[in-house]
């Protein structure tokens, strides 16, 4: 029985040992991927769900102000409603109760409020569509654009491609394929600069944008329906294989706002978290330097011989 247990003891430490020299080696090549982020230091993480948060996330675009005015506008019109609703009860239940009220009307039609419960609900949404529609269509006219970002849904991470750089790279969570938030995973957020509460938000590689930028973003799907949304930026629309969906966004403020696929797209959908690094447009332009380097292969400094 010892020598059982001394076999499994042994087999249990080369298991070991060959699953630390694995991470090792993914660690590594992670890093090597995303060292075209390293420079982007010291943003502070706006955009990011909080425990026990009632509200909107931070808006950090026109599109989210927008939206959440619009939210708030309709929430008054329905307490009005509600209000309204409640008093028209209370008024029954008092005054037209068997005490108050012995003999019931037996009239069975009343043109007057006939009118007007037809009316009000259509004046009622001509007020809400005149404001809704607006902001509906800003989404989709998209202005002059400053950057052109295509983004493909793959299960379970995201692909981006620059088309104006010419290069492209994939993005996943921090901790892919770790049963939690590990020691190992604990070292990777913080040598990416994350928190540890950002688990299941952070990703290896971030989409990095300039602020105040127009970011034209062009979205499909490569395999089922995915969904690229950022609840700051006021932007949601779903990845469809074999259709390019497109919206835009213009962030304001500079920092780290996440997201997370908005569309059932299988087993791993809750592990397909987005991350955008809003930065100055010198941070922008050294990352672009990086990045262009390194996922596109060809230095910005080599110049290629013609064939001439």
């Amino acid at each position: 029985m010892l020598k059982c247990t001394n076999n499994g003891e042994q087999t249990m430490r080369i298991g070991d040992f060959f699953t630390k020299v694995a991470t090792l080696i993914v660690a590594t090549m992670i890093s090597g991927a995303a060292w075209a982020q390293d420079g982007i230091t010291g943003l502070e993480s706006i955009g990011k769900p909080i425990p026990g948060g009632k509200g909107f996330q931070t808006a950090a675009t026109e599109l989210a102000r927008d939206i959440q005015w619009l939210d708030g506008m309709i929430n008054w019109i329905i307490g009005a409603i509600c209000l309204f609703v409640l008093l028209l009860l209370i008024w029954v239940l008092v005054f037209y109760n068997r005490r108050a009220n012995k003999e019931a009307a037996r009239f069975t039609h009343h043109s007057t409020v006939e009118v007007v419960w037809t009316v009000a609900p259509i004046l009622i949404l001509i007020v809400i569509g005149s404001f809704s529609l607006p902001i509906l269509f800003k989404q989709l006219e998209i202005p002059e654009s400053d950057l052109t970002i295509k983004v493909t849904g793959n299960q379970w991470y995201w692909t981006y491609e620059y088309p104006d750089s010419e290069f492209e790279f994939d993005s996943y969570m921090i901790g892919t394929g770790e049963p939690g938030l590990t020691e190992a995973v604990k070292a990777e957020l913080a040598e990416y600069g994350y928190a540890e509460d950002e688990f299941l938000l952070a990703t290896d590689n971030a989409v990095v944008v300039p602020v105040n930028a127009v970011v034209r973003l062009q979205i499909t799907g490569g395999d089922v329906i995915h969904s690229w949304a950022i609840p700051s930026f006021g932007v949601k629309l779903d990845a469809v294989p074999g259709r390019l969906n497109e919206t835009w966004f213009a962030a304001e403020t500079e920092g780290v706002y996440f997201g997370q696929c908005s569309e059932l797209c299988g087993k791993d959908h809750t592990y397909m978290p987005i991350t955008v690094k809003v930065v100055s447009q010198d941070v922008y332009d050294a990352w672009l330097n990086r990045a262009v380097e390194e996922f596109a292969g060809l230095p910005t400094s080599i110049t290629v011989a013609s064939a001439d």
